[in-house]
């Protein structure tokens, strides 16, 4: 899994005054928790344009005035209107302790579906998973080279390696969807 090194700065005060304060200053506040005790930290909101706005997974790299540890993004929460980036829960990562989290999946293989003249419909485009931080994937593969028109491939035909997957077995992952001009081909072929 990708590593991203995130620099941030203790918090004294806490509060939504200073919050807000911290806000106007282009900071955003975060607290990592998961160890031994919570961290109250801020980070500049620049630095966490790789880390959320890409569908890609990263461990972090959390560097606290000098204190550096490995985490994951728990939470995000954005404002409803403006979409400005309010806040950052961090979950601490220990060696065997197994976290869940979602990583995104990426299809492998060509669908005969979509070579017919079909639709792929990405249904689920995120899968939670629960693994130790070692075994923690960059995203999960599926395997779509069976996939035929109309047919749809289920959380159940994923084979985790050295992870478990949390995701409802039964829930399509991607569906080949027959369009309307090909539909009225079929029909009129019959």
């Amino acid at each position: 899994m990708k590593s991203l090194e995130i620099v941030g700065f203790k918090r004294a005060n806490l509060g939504k005054k200073d919050s807000k304060a911290l806000r106007l200053d282009s900071y955003v506040p975060c607290v990592l928790y998961g160890g031994t005790e919570q961290i109250h930290f801020s980070v500049p909101a620049i630095l966490f344009r790789e880390l959320l706005y890409t569908p890609e997974v990263h461990i972090v790299e959390l560097n606290i005035e000098g204190d550096i540890r490995r985490a994951i993004v728990q939470d995000s929460q954005f404002h409803p209107v403006n979409e400005m980036l309010l806040h950052v829960d961090f979950l601490e990562l220990e060696d065997g302790k197994e976290v869940k989290m979602e990583v995104p999946v990426k299809y492998v293989g060509v669908s005969p579906g979509v070579l017919a003249g079909g639709k792929l419909v990405s249904k689920l485009r995120k899968l939670k998973v629960k693994a130790t931080p070692e075994n923690l994937p960059d995203s999960v593969e599926v395997d779509i080279s069976d996939l035929e028109l109309g047919k749809s491939v289920k959380v159940s035909k994923v084979e985790p390696k050295g992870y478990t997957i949390l995701t409802n077995s039964m829930a399509p992952i991607a569906t080949v969807a027959i369009p309307r001009a090909l539909k009225g081909q079929m029909q009129a072929d019959k």
